[in-house]
């Protein structure tokens, strides 16, 4: 994966395609961090990028966000764009049935039954559908589910 996003960070250099180039640069420097991190073997596994790419992501729609409300939509706008660039390289995500049908299993699994069973259906949750759903959707689900 980290080769695939070089080599597409050099077809942006070439195409000329900035908002692709910033959101492959920043990529590539938290793989750096994260290869570089004290306590890191200077190896990143491709769940390990995909992890960094989603709080990437998740920091730019946050920023988007508060640029919304600071009344400033162009610089809203280029975060989003960014965003948009990044979850190219992620898997796809759950869609709203899918989520209630995987989390219904799992509370199966578990043998959840209240909303004091939470902790354990969150457990397996993100474990489970680590990278394939916002955590955020997950736990509302999950609240959903148990009442």
């Amino acid at each position: 994966m980290e080769k695939q996003i070089q080599a597409d960070m050099v077809a942006a250099m070439k195409a000329k395609d900035t908002v692709r180039l910033a959101s492959l640069r920043a990529i590539k420097a938290a793989v750096m961090l994260a290869k570089t991190a004290e306590g890191a073997t200077g190896e990143v596994s491709d769940a390990d990028i995909v992890k960094i790419i989603q709080k990437l992501v998740k920091q730019r729609k946050e920023s988007a966000q508060q640029y919304n409300d600071a009344g400033r939509p162009e610089l809203a706008e280029n975060e989003l764009a960014e965003a948009a660039a990044m979850e190219v390289y992620l898997p796809k995500q759950l869609s709203e049935s899918e989520l209630r049908e995987a989390l219904a299993k799992i509370i199966e699994e578990v043998g959840a039954s209240k909303p004091q069973d939470m902790g354990k259906v969150m457990g397996v949750a993100t474990k489970r559908l680590a990278g394939l759903a916002d955590g955020r959707a997950i736990s509302t689900m999950v609240k959903t589910l148990l009442q």
